[in-house]
């Protein structure tokens, strides 16, 4: 029979194999054992060391030794049970009603069953440790490949202490690395310069001898001012066939993943069919379900080049990415919403301030849920592992309380693997409040030092963390920000209150985030204290807060933002608000006295200015609302004779009210009339707008 394509493009891939002597030496000694010495052999190292290149070799040494060899990977099917084992029944070609665990066990011959990606596979790690690989016979080896190493639970248990060998990857020593250039044809006087710009990093290697490949006569020569891997990728675009081409490799490095739409839209293409194809083929690419996104390496060797080479050009793909997730939320609800929120904060990945905070190679397989009957004792154990009993007793009286402002995050298995509780204030009641002190000291400061106005809401995250890691950074506590983050969407949302056990820890980013702190609203459970953080969404709304981090990740030196603590912020009552509209409407001609206006901190004024804008920013921003208030009254024929009036008054003032009546050409009094309803109106529009964001 003629020969598998397949089949040749492994051959192909073994002999350009190189190096991992050690590796393949201990897989080849464990096969060849009477007696397997481990069962799991756990590979681990970051993105581009050569671990999925490392499994083919394996299988190549198990073929040659006689031995069946299966290999899936983590990145081709959903993190699932039944995902996993009928991709398991598809590479080993049984039928799809068959127990892939009884087939191999039917064999009782060696057996080795690669497992690429681990990662990827996260919320079913548990289900493979503890139910799949114990159903194999001590004839099967199970290799994994992962870019961390073995987790706490691997580690702590005795069994798999014994029964797993853990090894990590490292870049190719200099004579593996001149090795695999000599085989690939690099001209060996070009060696010494490639070896002192990758250090022997694989993925490097291999891009570069793509590079003499694809240009016959093409000698590499190093630009000392450029990190390695970035020159690698800027000598690569060169090779891109034309600005479209490299503009593409562009978006898929900035987005999170890319889509043919994505790209469409923010290359303004009619049509980005076959540009998306270019991008599939090319050898640092990877897929998700989601969509395309490059190797680690890849990716931030890109935007690095981009920053460097073009900021504005940077700039501009970003802002259209983030128009276009903009839009999405505006347009989409719950899950879709979240995604197109979770690629939009993605953006921001880059500032040295979001990076150490948010765990990105979160799998996307955990599933946000409400909260069911049987969880109560899972989530209350949850929170008296990691802050004591009394902290337990209160979240079971939430729990209870507001079942419905709990979230549930969920693995595969459908375990409850973290939550957050977003007590709803405008909700609670007087045993509430007599009940939990912290949220009694947040309810005080609401109403007593910001003014919760009619219609408003109030959220406080107060119960919020991951079952094995509590409130440290991962994947977990990445999703339950990301859910932080889309509930600030919700209509009338006026305050959100963020309780945290280790304050200082997330000094960092809360105040980059403008999350005030608020020592005064400080709480002790049991033996526990708790630091709060607070954010005023009248003052800042969700999405001229995005601007504004926006703004802080394009920043030409990016610096810590450091916002003071907060005590109080202005919040006006409708009572207030009516009053500082009529002030303002007063004194609209006389800047000097809007400076002590109340309303200079209010929605309708920031929503127009820039976040450090000063007194004469926020004066002229404020004229400016006012007016465009006005504008509505002129624009509408029912209320027309209301704006001559308001005009005539306050904009373009007459001498006296007689006057402005005269020239209304109106009575004394129907003309006050008009005033009073003018304003009446103009306060209503100011109003919707300091609540909704919009003038209505």
């Amino acid at each position: 029979m003629p020969s598998r394509l397949r089949d040749r493009l492994n051959s192909a891939r073994h002999q350009h194999f190189i190096g991992r002597a050690a590796e393949i030496a201990l897989f080849a000694q464990a096969l060849a054992a009477t007696k397997l010495p481990f069962s799991v052999l756990y590979i681990y190292g970051p993105g581009g060391i050569g671990k999925t290149t490392l499994l083919a070799e394996y299988a190549h040494v198990a073929e040659q030794m006689g031995i069946t060899a299966w290999s899936i990977d983590g990145y081709r099917f959903e993190a699932t049970p039944d995902a996993f084992l009928t991709t398991l029944r598809s590479a080993m070609g049984i039928d799809p009603a068959s127990e892939p665990t009884e087939t191999l066990a039917e064999n009782p011959s060696r057996q080795v069953l690669l497992i690429d990606t681990l990662d990827r596979l996260a919320p079913i790690e548990h289900w493979l440790r503890d139910v799949f690989l114990p159903q194999l016979t001590e004839q099967v080896l199970v290799v994994l490949t992962s870019r961390h190493p073995p987790n706490v639970t691997w580690r702590s248990d005795p069994g798999w202490q014994q029964l797993m060998r853990s090894v990590p990857l490292h870049n190719l020593s200099s004579d593996e690395a001149t090795t695999y250039l000599t085989q690939r044809n690099i001209p060996i006087e070009d060696h010494p310069a490639i070896l002192r710009f990758t250090h022997g990093h694989p993925l490097a290697l291999s891009l570069i001898a793509g590079l003499y490949e694809q240009q016959p006569g093409y000698h590499f020569a190093v630009d000392s001012s450029h990190d390695i891997v970035t020159s690698l990728i800027e000598r690569f675009q060169q090779q891109v066939a034309g600005p479209t081409y490299r503009a593409a490799l562009e978006v898929c490095a900035l987005a999170r993943v890319t889509t043919e739409s994505l790209l469409a839209e923010i290359l303004a293409l009619p049509d980005a069919h076959d540009l998306f194809l270019w991008l599939c083929e090319l050898s640092f690419m990877q897929r998700s379900p989601d969509g395309l996104f490059p190797h680690d390496t890849a990716r931030e060797a890109l935007i690095a080049d981009l920053r460097w080479r073009n900021r504005q050009w940077y700039a501009e793909l970003r802002q259209r990415a983030c128009d276009h997730y903009v839009k999405l939320i505006h347009r989409k609800q719950d899950t879709e919403q979240q995604l197109a929120l979770r690629n939009l904060i993605y953006l921001h990945r880059n500032h040295p301030v979001i990076q150490p905070f948010f765990d990105w190679q979160a799998n996307g397989q955990l599933l946000a849920d409400s909260l069911h009957p049987d969880d109560l004792e899972p989530l209350c154990s949850m929170v008296i592992r990691h802050e004591g009993l009394p902290s337990g007793q209160l979240a079971r009286y939430w729990l209870i309380r507001q079942p419905e402002q709990v979230v549930v995050f969920r693995d595969a298995q459908g375990t409850p693997v973290g939550f957050v509780i977003l007590l709803a204030l405008e909700h609670v009641s007087a045993e509430d409040l007599a009940t939990d002190p912290a949220i009694a000291s947040a309810y005080t400061f609401l109403h007593r030092q910001t003014g919760q106005r009619a219609g408003e809401r109030a959220t406080y995250f107060r119960f919020w963390m991951a079952a094995d890691s509590y409130q440290a950074v991962s994947s977990i506590q990445s999703f339950i920000f990301v859910t932080m983050i889309h509930h600030s969407f919700i209509p009338g949302l006026a305050y959100t209150f963020y309780a945290c056990a280790d304050p200082e820890f997330w000094r960092p980013i809360f105040d980059y985030a403008k999350l005030h702190h608020l020592p005064e609203l400080a709480f002790q459970t049991g033996d526990r204290t708790f630091g709060v953080y607070g954010h005023d969404w009248r003052t800042m709304p969700p999405f001229r807060w995005l601007e504004l981090l926006g703004r802080h990740e394009l920043a030409t030196t990016p610096k810590l933002i450091r916002s003071p603590t907060l005590t109080s912020t202005e919040g006006l009552s409708r009572e207030e608000f009516s009053e500082a509209v009529q002030h303002a409407l007063r004194n609209y001609t006389r800047p000097d006295v809007l400076h002590s206006s109340r309303l200079l901190n209010s929605r309708i004024v920031t929503d127009l200015t820039e976040n450090d804008a000063g007194d004469g920013a926020r004066i002229t921003a404020l004229r400016k609302a006012l007016k465009q208030a006005v504008e509505q009254l002129r624009e509408s024929p029912r209320d027309h004779k209301l704006y001559r009036a308001v005009y005539h008054t306050y904009f373009q003032p007459a001498a006296t009210q007689e006057h402005a009546a005269e020239l209304l050409a109106v009575p004394l009094s129907s003309y006050r009339r008009h005033l009073k309803a003018g304003v009446a109106r103009i306060i209503e529009i100011c109003w919707h707008s300091e609540i909704d964001g919009k003038l209505t």
